[in-house]
């Protein structure tokens, strides 16, 4: 069985077909599957699944929940192997293997891409990068809606754009700038104060020829920081624009990625 977390949630069966959610159950599977193979206690699924409006006995209602879940998951009569919904002492247990959880294997390839990344092994870690960022689907949990659902989305958006941050990094010190250009828009785009991606932004736009866009880039930012934050771009920011205008050529070189712009 897979749990699909990176986008709508899900469950398929490993012969792949989509298994049916009772109304009410989508969020409890997630909520479990946040943490797979860990104890939740009843106090913390409550909490996730009725935050706002809390039944009269949630108890009662989380085991309706649980057992309509559990039944939902052995549909098919079979059980799959290495799955199972266990009750335990005051809370439950989802106890399924980590790489059947989308965002436990994001979570595994990005770790493995990073030390990758560390060892030298660029090419071994923007596969990975790559496979990771391939498991995403859209927007996390996105047809749950919930204070706990919500705070579970920021916290994966902010791996997400940390795992692409990295994939990018990646690209500019393998000299691949063009390649990582359309990341890069998008991501200055969703994140229009973040001077780590203004910057790496810069340097792409600087190698492949466009000095004056990556100019650009520094002055639209600094005017939005001006103007609704009241504060100037870092120092390492200012560096950069300053060896832009200089026609340092130093930032031409894959092998200098780390001085211009970590």
């Amino acid at each position: 069985m897979e749990i699909q977390l990176l986008g709508c949630v899900e469950a398929r069966a490993r012969a792949g077909g989509k298994m049916p959610l009772p109304h009410g159950t989508k969020l409890l599977l997630a909520a479990l599957a946040w943490t797979p193979g860990a104890f939740v206690a009843d106090e913390v699924l409550i909490e996730r699944v009725w935050q706002e409006r809390r039944p009269q006995h949630p108890r009662d209602a989380l085991y309706i929940q649980a057992t309509r879940l559990r039944k939902a998951l052995r549909a098919d009569g079979q059980r799959e192997d290495g799955f199972e919904l266990a009750r335990k002492r005051g809370g439950y247990v989802l106890a399924i293997d980590e790489e059947s959880v989308d965002t436990a294997r994001f979570r595994g390839l990005v770790r493995q891409a990073q030390q990758a990344a560390r060892t030298g092994e660029t090419d071994t870690a923007l596969c990975l990068y790559g496979r990771a960022l391939e498991l995403w689907r859209g927007e996390p949990l996105s047809d749950v809606r919930t204070a706990w659902a919500e705070s579970a989305r920021v916290a994966l958006r902010r791996e997400h754009r940390e795992a692409l941050v990295g994939s990018t990094e990646l690209h500019l010190r393998a000299g691949r700038h063009e390649e990582c250009l359309p990341q890069l828009q998008w991501l200055a785009d969703m994140h229009p104060f973040d001077e780590k991606v203004a910057g790496l932004l810069m340097l792409a736009l600087h190698r492949a020829g466009r000095p004056a866009d990556a100019l650009d880039c520094f002055q639209v930012l600094r005017m939005r920081m001006v103007d609704l934050l009241g504060c100037e771009p870092g120092p390492e920011l200012r560096s950069l624009q300053e060896r832009v205008l200089a026609r340092d050529h130093r930032l031409l070189l894959p092998s200098t990625y780390a001085a211009a712009a970590c």
